[in-house]
């Protein structure tokens, strides 16, 4: 079974692709770090870098916000730089840095057949077990 943060950058993935989102990559790794999710905005010529922050509610950390300190966001340049400059084919893109921030719980209620398929109810994500809510989606977090 996957990680809580691996399924919580699915499950902003699954969002995203309803929100007419091509994903481009899961997970791009480099020396410098990772990038939970490319993406491209449909329509537009929109780069989106995505970090996803999965966390229970109620935690120290204002739902992960807090962890995307000055350190975290250069890494995350870096790695976009690098991306960048392996694939060229997006380099006239205007890019753009989101944050998603993800909150979770033990879904005691799913049905057998929704573990392995998103379920949307209610302003909340079933997967995988979990009730997940989007807490908060920023667009040019930095």
């Amino acid at each position: 079974m996957a990680k809580i943060g691996e399924l919580g950058e699915q499950v902003i993935g699954f969002w995203l692709e309803q929100k007419k989102y091509q994903i481009l990559y899961n997970q791009w790794r480099c020396r410098w770090g990772e990038i939970d999710i490319i993406a491209l905005e449909k329509n537009t010529s929109n780069l989106i870098f995505v970090e996803v922050k999965t966390r229970k509610s109620y935690n120290w950390d204002h739902n992960g916000l807090f962890s995307i300190n000055n350190l975290k966001q250069e890494k995350i340049i870096w790695t976009a730089e690098l991306f960048l400059a392996k694939n060229h084919n997006y380099n006239c893109y205007n890019c753009r840095f989101d944050v998603a921030l993800v909150n979770y719980k033990n879904d005691r209620n799913s049905l057998t057949n929704y573990t392995n398929n998103f379920k949307v109810l209610n302003n909340k994500i079933l997967y995988q077990g979990y009730e997940f809510t989007i807490y908060k989606y920023l667009e040019n977090a930095f």
